[in-house]
């Protein structure tokens, strides 16, 4: 009783966090009863001014719940990628030398955590043999790997961003998928059974975690 108490509180603070954050304006235009908002004021000057694209999001819909259960309804991860792709000749010729590849991070994140590689590879679904050539940089991670690897790691904001950084990867509100494990990450929402609960409530099932 108290596990499903706390389920139903999460998934109500992810809904509450979704509704503030995302902004696929096109894709929230689109839904059944959204209200398009006046953004548009004419200022002290006379001149016609435009507010904030944030007026737009569904925490501002007065019937944001009700839209909200039909985006999850119509809800499909298009986020799917292989766990990796083949570094490019430019990379390959750089990655001796950079001090801020992603192995490299990754290896002073899993320090701190006294974690290893062999460690993580556990709680990925990807072939231990693609998962080895990742840490050491022979292939490049998408950004489904990352994702889960800070989930799985329980990585705070900061280490996720270096993460992010040594890919050219960055959170985006348009994404379904990326709105949802920012809020897993910022509210530390580790335990497997809440953390999938969550993904599973917004139909993320791109990213590469054994379950």
């Amino acid at each position: 009783m108290v596990k499903y108490f706390r389920m139903n509180l999460t998934i109500s603070a992810l809904d509450e966090y979704f509704m503030a954050h995302y902004s696929d304006y096109v894709r929230l235009a689109a839904l059944p009863g959204y209200v398009m908002p006046d953004r548009l004021v004419v200022g002290p000057d006379g001149k016609i001014l435009k507010k904030d694209d944030s007026l737009m999001r569904l925490d501002r819909q007065p019937s944001a719940a009700a839209l909200l259960a039909q985006l999850k309804k119509e809800q499909a991860d298009t986020d799917y990628s292989f766990s990796f792709r083949f570094l490019r000749f430019g990379e390959k010729l750089r990655r001796p030398f950079d001090r801020y590849s992603f192995p490299r991070i990754l290896s002073r994140v899993l320090e701190k955590r006294r974690l290893t590689a062999d460690d993580v590879g556990g709680l990925l679904s990807i072939e231990p043999r693609f998962w080895k050539k990742i840490v050491k940089g022979s292939l490049f991670p998408e950004k489904n790997t990352v994702l889960a690897v800070a989930l799985v790691c329980g990585l705070d904001a900061r280490d996720t961003e270096n993460l992010f950084n040594a890919c050219g990867y960055e959170f985006k509100e348009d994404s379904v998928r990326d709105v949802v494990v920012r809020f897993l990450l910022e509210q530390k929402i580790f335990v497997p059974d809440l953390r999938d609960a969550c993904l599973a409530e917004y139909k993320v099932t791109s990213l590469p975690i054994a379950r």
